[in-house]
């Protein structure tokens, strides 16, 4: 291989290995991949013992597994290089543009690395796995998530910056050094070895002698999401999961298929409409509705979509006393004990809320390309009816691209941050829940005689958890905490309820109290059911104080408001009118979290994983414990995940 003299002994094969590395092209490359275990490895098993409560004994096949998937993601980052390096490195020539490649590329793969693994914890603490597609969502927001880092994290951002500086300057200063300026190999060496170093990165992306080749699937081995993301380094699970976003958008490719007239029967049938209700060809769930209540005078509707309340907040659900007004407030009205969230974010709350749709493991139809007008909503329903309808928002409604969903499909007019030219608070999100609801309340008290539908959500109790200064008693020292901010948005309902008790539309509004999500959804199940509980409270002119036990979905409360409103229509929801759900039938919900979703009927759970893998449980309340599958339940769960996704993609779900 064109080496130098040997004194005619040859070399040793000590010095034959240190000139296959040192001296080769490709020795740069063979540095960063150390440098990217060592980087990995230390923190995944920071990771681990971090949380060693749910790693405990599967330490070693963490890390192992860890090494493996490492080895995936250096591979793909060292591809490129490793075909570049023979033609580039070691040659006068070219020697300049190879030095300032490889200081380029490997020091920006090892901060790429570096950067995702540090905001791994923080990530973990707000979604409990490590990052995924949320991560790249938040970015298109940089004005939000920067306010909300630099207001809520000072501390963990200066350590990652330093953290990052350091491996840029020891990048920066170690890569170039490590090119030759002159060729040891010659090139018919580098010709020789080129295939069989791409052959062994090759096999170390695929990492796998089966059909596929290794991904996350492979090193999952836990029912707990989280012990099973740790096997892999962040930069692949947030580069996996933008990947995948391409077929997010067909559940029956991640579920599984089955015909849609049966998928269509099955979801009409569980819909408990009668069966000739359902006669329109052109959009198949479109069917008659029929309230409960008769109004000689129409009612206004106000939904006030209060952010991250999960039932762990709210006192009479068993949680911590932070809700006493809410708590008070359900004593006058029909409380909702056994609701569960379609999914985690903001936007699948209003998907739900607004519009009566499931859940999909695609993105919210809020911020879907053919949702974007002619989507059925409460909005475009109600203005049929003569209503007008609005959004009132404390912070910018384009965030999540809410404005122009609304304003596409039936909403008159947006009030945003810009909009509240006096206002006590402002933080991160936008001014705060007292400025909202006072502001509503203005609008209410000011409008005349015509019906209204206003759409009111609230953004205190979101992470920095920013509010004014002696506004409650805080529940907890420090201030800035998720405790004390649901007890000062919980303050904020009892001040605007006090002010509509004494109120000109007092007596004809029809109020929902409902949360979007729950605060922080995790656990260590494939999908913590537990985590998905949320309040709902519905109060209003004959709305009789109840509580309703049984199972229901944020999908249902739509027709339900409809039905406690007197109104009749066409409309196609699926979701279930609770006011008529027939003695002895079991209520239903279904839950989205991240690539699982779980359909819940009674006390029995089937949750579908990609791949067609179908897992069923029954949940007592706080644990899954696995059981035989039921192919019915199944196929209801099939059913209304691919219904989800073939009326979005067909543009099925609208109005007449």
């Amino acid at each position: 291989m064109g080496a130098a003299g040997d004194n005619g002994a040859g070399p040793s094969p000590g010095k034959r290995i240190a000139f296959f590395i040192k001296e080769s092209p490709w020795y740069p490359i063979w540095q960063f991949a150390v440098h990217a275990y060592l980087v990995l490895t230390a923190c995944r098993v920071g990771l681990m013992l971090w949380q060693w409560d749910r790693v405990g004994g599967d330490f070693l096949r963490i890390l192992r597994d860890g090494l493996r998937m490492d080895t995936v993601m250096i591979c793909y980052l060292v591809a490129f290089p490793v075909l570049m390096a023979p033609f580039l490195n070691g040659f006068r020539r070219t020697h300049g543009l190879w030095r300032l490649f490889a200081a380029f590329w490997f020091s920006a793969s090892l901060c790429f690395l570096l950067v995702m693994e540090t905001a791994t914890p923080f990530f973990i603490l707000e979604y409990d796995t490590r990052p995924n597609r949320l991560f790249v969502e938040y970015l298109v927001y940089p004005r939000e998530v920067f306010t909300m880092l630099l207001t809520g994290y000072k501390a963990e951002l200066l350590v990652g910056f330093v953290m990052v500086t350091a491996v840029l300057f020891f990048s920066c200063r170690n890569y170039p050094s490590l090119v030759r300026p002159r060729a040891s190999w010659g090139g018919i060496s580098r010709l020789l070895a080129l295939p069989l170093i791409g052959l062994l990165v090759f096999a170390g992306a695929r990492s796998s002698m089966g059909h596929r080749p290794a991904n996350a699937s492979t090193v999952a081995f836990s029912s707990d999401h989280l012990v099973n993301s740790l096997s892999l380094p962040s930069g692949y699970t947030l580069l996996d999961a933008v990947y995948r976003m391409k077929d997010e958008a067909d559940a029956s490719k991640i579920y599984g298929r089955m015909a849609v007239d049966r998928m269509l029967e099955v979801v009409r049938d569980n819909a408990l409409g009668d069966a000739e209700d359902f006669s329109s060809e052109a959009i198949p769930t479109l069917h008659r509705f029929t309230p409960v209540a008769e109004r000689k005078v129409p009612l206004n509707l106000v939904i006030l979509l209060e952010e991250s309340l999960g039932a762990e907040f709210v006192g009479r659900m068993g949680g911590l006393p932070l809700t006493p007004h809410l708590d008070a407030l359900a004593e006058e009205g029909l409380f909702f004990d056994r609701l569960y969230a379609t999914g985690t974010r903001s936007v699948r709350g209003i998907e739900a809320v607004i519009t009566g749709f499931f859940p999909t493991p695609a993105r919210s139809v809020v911020k879907l390309g053919k949702s974007q007008n002619r989507f059925f909503s409460l909005a475009s329903f109600l203005k049929t009816k003569g209503y007008k309808t609005r959004f009132v928002y404390g912070g910018e409604a384009d965030f999540d691209n809410m404005k122009a969903f609304f304003l596409g499909n039936g909403f008159d007019e947006v009030i945003e941050e810009k909009d509240f030219e006096e206002y006590r608070f402002k933080g991160s999100w936008g001014v705060c829940d007292e400025d909202l609801l006072s502001r509503t309340h203005q609008v209410l008290e000011g409008e005349g005689e015509t019906p209204s539908f206003t759409l009111v959500f609230s953004s205190s109790n979101h992470s920095p958890f920013e509010f004014p200064d002696n506004a409650i008693d805080l529940y907890e020292e420090p201030k800035n905490t998720v405790n004390n901010a649901v007890k000062y948005a919980d303050h904020a309902i009892g001040q605007f309820f006090e002010k509509a008790k004494k109120s000109s539309y007092w007596d004809r509004t029809l109020f929902l109290v409902v949360a979007d999500h729950n605060s922080r959804v995790y656990g260590d199940s494939l999908v913590p059911i537990e985590r998905f509980r949320i309040p709902a409270l519905i109060i209003g002119p004959g709305v009789e104080p109840e509580v309703y036990n049984t199972l229901a979905s944020q999908a249902d409360l739509p027709p339900t408001l409809l039905s406690l409103m007197g109104l009749d229509g066409q409309t196609p929801m699926i979701g279930r009118d609770l006011m008529k759900m027939p003695e002895g039938v079991a209520g239903r919900a279904v839950m989205q979290f991240y690539q699982n979703q779980a359909y819940m009927e009674g006390r029995q759970v089937v949750v579908l994983q990609p791949g067609g893998v179908h897992r069923q449980f029954s949940y007592d309340g706080g644990e899954l414990t696995e059981g035989e599958t039921d192919p019915v339940l199944v196929e209801k769960a099939l059913a209304h995940a691919q219904w989800a996704s073939w009326s979005y993609s067909n543009r099925l779900y609208r109005m007449p």
